[in-house]
């Protein structure tokens, strides 16, 4: 009997969207991979129809334009909710790119799956309009389940506590305790591999071990206030060690590693990199735009100041983090954020509870639970595995 095969679809929308799947790809494959055929593509990507390719960069850019224009992030979440699940999944795949949505369903159909793990809302929209369907389970990397993630699906999975109370109070017809479940947030595996000891990991990148370390990130598009915080520390002649995590925004990376600083304040730029983990362990705070990255400094124990909600589902994600586990503030204003830096670098251990905070959650990560999960589900189908 051929192995079941499991479709892990990648789509280009961010970080938050493709590095939880490749946590539970890697976790699943590591449990399971002997008995079932685990696939992974690049769904749009690897594409040689135009319209997809099109689809794929439409869904790339709208990230864009929402980090770089807050009204519009806003708005968009906003009219996602105002029409709901059936009509913005409509408009959205079928009406957006012409031609995208036939391609789609083609190019899921090739794939042959037998159960489609989705972190990206569009491709489990495609997997569920195929006939014969196959399983479909999608991770919500968000805080809560948005209108477009409220598609049909025979397993929904989402890793915070509040958008999990959520659902099962307010979308009754949609869930229940069957079909979707609380899980640990799916960071990849090499997190754990990670010293959460912020000098050793200062020692191992070169940095001063006792210098007040602040690292900065605005996703992988580098979009926010980044560059306003540094120059801000770097006016103020801070003695601290900025590490400004530049992501794809090549243009940011130059112009920071430009940057001429004062005698107390060392920055150390750095442009993409998936690697970003001893980074954030090595720090005493992380300052960036709310979203799906806030979690890796939660991880090591690090207190984040969330400097940005690009739209409303980044919103509810920074209150999770600030009013649900404790280890976050917000604050917009780049020079605020400056002084909070001074303030914090001159009396560290205002930064306790946060932290404190933060290590308390630590229980709540890895894919594994997930991936266990999935093979229920596809059990239901394939009971002799």
């Amino acid at each position: 009997m051929d192995k079941p095969r499991i479709i892990f679809p990648f789509a280009e929308a961010g970080l938050g969207h493709i590095m939880p799947l490749k946590s539970i790809a890697d976790a699943f494959e590591k449990k399971y991979g002997d008995i079932t055929q685990c696939v992974r593509t690049s769904f749009f990507g690897d594409s040689d129809d135009r319209h997809l390719r099109a689809f794929g960069k439409f869904i790339g850019e709208e990230v864009v334009k929402q980090n770089r224009h807050t009204f519009y992030g806003f708005l968009s979440t906003f009219v996602m909710t105002l029409f709901g699940t059936r009509i913005s999944s409509w408009a959205t795949m079928k009406v957006r790119v012409r031609g995208a949505y036939a391609a789609a369903v083609a190019r899921m159909e090739q794939l042959r799956p037998d159960l489609v793990v989705s972190t990206h809302w569009a491709t489990n929209y495609y997997a569920e309009r195929l006939s014969p369907k196959p399983l479909t389970a999608v991770y919500v990397p968000d805080a809560h389940i948005n209108a477009l993630f409220r598609y049909p699906a025979d397993l929904t999975a989402i890793s915070m506590s509040t958008g999990y109370e959520t659902a099962l109070k307010k979308y009754r017809r949609r869930f229940d305790r069957d079909n979707l479940r609380l899980v640990p947030f799916a960071i990849r595996e090499e997190a754990f591999a990670v010293d959460p000891d912020k000098k050793v990991n200062r020692r191992k990148l070169g940095l001063d071990e006792n210098k007040f370390t602040v690292v900065l990130a605005e996703g992988g598009y580098g979009l926010g206030k980044m560059k306003e915080i540094c120059k801000s520390v770097i006016a103020l002649d801070l003695p601290v060690i900025l590490i400004p995590l530049c992501g794809k925004n090549d243009e940011l990376y130059r112009e920071l590693n430009a940057a001429v600083c004062g005698d107390r304040t060392e920055m150390y730029p750095q442009s993409f990199r998936p690697d970003v983990f001893e980074f954030m362990a090595s720090a005493d705070l992380f300052c960036g735009k709310s979203g799906n990255i806030i979690a890796e400094p939660t991880f090591f124990g690090v207190p984040s100041v969330i400097t940005k909600h690009a739209t409303g589902i980044e919103k509810r994600i920074g209150d999770y983090y600030v009013r649900k586990v404790g280890c976050a503030v917000d604050e917009f204003d780049p020079r605020k954020v400056a002084r909070m830096i001074a303030d914090f670098a001159a009396d560290p251990g205002k930064l306790d509870g946060y932290r404190n905070n933060a290590r308390a959650n630590r229980g709540n990560y890895g894919a594994e639970h997930f991936a266990d999960c999935l093979f229920e589900l596809l059990r239901t189908r394939f009971p002799h595995l």
